[in-house]
């Protein structure tokens, strides 16, 4: 099954005994996937996607299982069903894969979704986080599966790590990938909601929130040193994260 699942859905399809010939059943006997990585969806995409299935039909199958004679899981095909749920369609076509267990038709979920470029990074790790705690996927196994380096999917899961206000604003794309990684450089909560913030109301970009973040680290490290010689760098913080920085010399320095 890894080997398969590193090649992605059409190999799976081709490799496990699907039906050969597309299948049209029912659509109310479609349950989604619990598992569906993929939390997030477009409005304007979604409308999009609403009128051209209104005009041509949906042209890719959705990918099911059978779960007993008269109900079927979803797969991958979430936006899809959504479309076809809002345009009323009694029948929608399906790939059936004969897979049996929840564990491989998660891997088949967020495999979909990554070749497809339609997770966030937050999605990502949530669906990592499942596949780890929920059914006991290394993170090697998981790089495996996805063709993903082990190292990237343990990056990915820091994000778990960030504050829920955090992980909501990457899931809305309102901050990026990039400026996730740099805020994870800061230890304190209440830092990184700081530099969040200013990432938000000054619209910094990924290269200038790495400057913030690394300036405020460079002066976490130095706080015992006289504040005279850090002026600059104080002057530039307060001015970032519009708030009072302070600078306090300790007993050794």
């Amino acid at each position: 099954m890894a080997k398969v699942l590193g090649k992605g859905l059409a190999a799976l399809i081709r490799n496990n005994n699907s039906e050969q010939e597309d299948n049209n059943i029912p659509l109310k006997s479609i349950i989604p996937n619990p598992n569906q990585p993929r939390q997030n969806f477009s409005s304007e995409e979604m409308d999009s996607l609403v009128k051209s299935i209104s005009e041509k039909g949906i042209i890719q199958p959705l990918a099911v299982r059978k779960i007993n004679n008269n109900q079927f899981e979803l797969i991958s095909g979430e936006r899809r069903l959504r479309a076809a749920t809002k345009l009323n369609l009694k029948t929608v076509p399906v790939h059936i894969i004969n897979i049996k267990n929840n564990v491989d038709s998660m891997e088949l979920a967020l495999i979909e979704n990554i070749q497809r470029v339609d997770l966030n990074a937050m999605e990502e790790a949530d669906a990592y986080f499942i596949l780890m705690n929920k059914y006991k996927q290394t993170q090697t196994e998981i790089s495996k599966k996805v063709s993903k380096s082990r190292s990237e999917i343990a990056n990915k899961m820091r994000l778990l790590k960030l504050p829920k206000m955090v992980q909501e604003s990457i899931k809305k794309k309102e901050i990026d990938y990039g400026h996730a990684r740099a805020l994870l450089g800061i230890a304190d909560t209440k830092k990184i909601i700081k530099i969040y913030q200013a990432v938000l109301n000054k619209k910094l970009n990924v290269r200038q929130t790495e400057q913030l973040s690394k300036s405020l680290k460079t002066i976490n490290k130095k706080i015992n040193a006289p504040s005279n010689k850090y002026t600059k760098q104080k002057l530039w913080l307060q001015e970032y994260l519009n708030t009072n920085i302070k600078i306090i010399s300790g007993q050794k320095n």
